[in-house]
């Protein structure tokens, strides 16, 4: 028998600073601050088109914590998913205007860009080819060189995301 769980919900994440983190992924994702829990020194998260309650939770441990190191066991990145590859060229210049960008690569049937927040939480930001589109990558993950330009001029406008949230202002647009 198997969880029949459908994809991951939410992620919670220990960090030092609960303000700078919170300033971070406010200002990198839009997202918006839902709900904090004082004495667990917690705030909860959600994307502007979410139908989550929460899809980010971050836990304050103290300024003195020290970061995890690259490497050691532990999660390695979060992918949050992005409806167009033309989202994904402004995640690209979102990341480097916060200093955050730390690369970008083709996994052939996605196309990713990767940042690292205050604590040094690595995570991806990913676009995902339509599936008709999945060919040869349906069964493959390859690590390759991502000319994103070239992409935008291929796949622009194209949505892959899904649904969105009824009464975004891109649904009702």
């Amino acid at each position: 028998m198997t969880i029949a769980a459908v994809r991951l919900n939410h992620a919670v994440l220990f960090v030092s600073d609960l303000e700078r983190s919170l300033r971070f992924w406010t200002e990198a994702f839009g997202m918006e601050i839902v709900a904090r829990e004082l004495r667990a020194n917690a705030a909860f998260l959600r994307l502007p088109r979410s139908g989550n309650h929460h899809d980010l939770g971050l836990f304050g441990i103290g300024k003195g914590a020290a970061p995890r190191q690259r490497g050691t066991v532990g999660l390695y990145h979060l992918a949050w998913q992005v409806d167009t590859i033309d989202e994904l060229e402004h995640a690209r210049l979102t990341l480097a205007e916060l200093g955050a960008f730390t690369g970008e690569s083709s996994h052939g049937a996605t196309k990713s860009v990767y940042g690292i927040d205050p604590d040094g939480n690595e995570f991806e930001v990913m676009w995902m080819l339509p599936r008709e589109a999945w060919g040869e990558y349906e069964n493959a993950a390859p690590v390759d060189r991502l000319d994103l330009g070239a992409e935008v001029s291929r796949w622009s406008g194209v949505g892959t995301a899904g649904r969105l949230v009824p009464g975004s202002v891109e649904a009702t647009a």
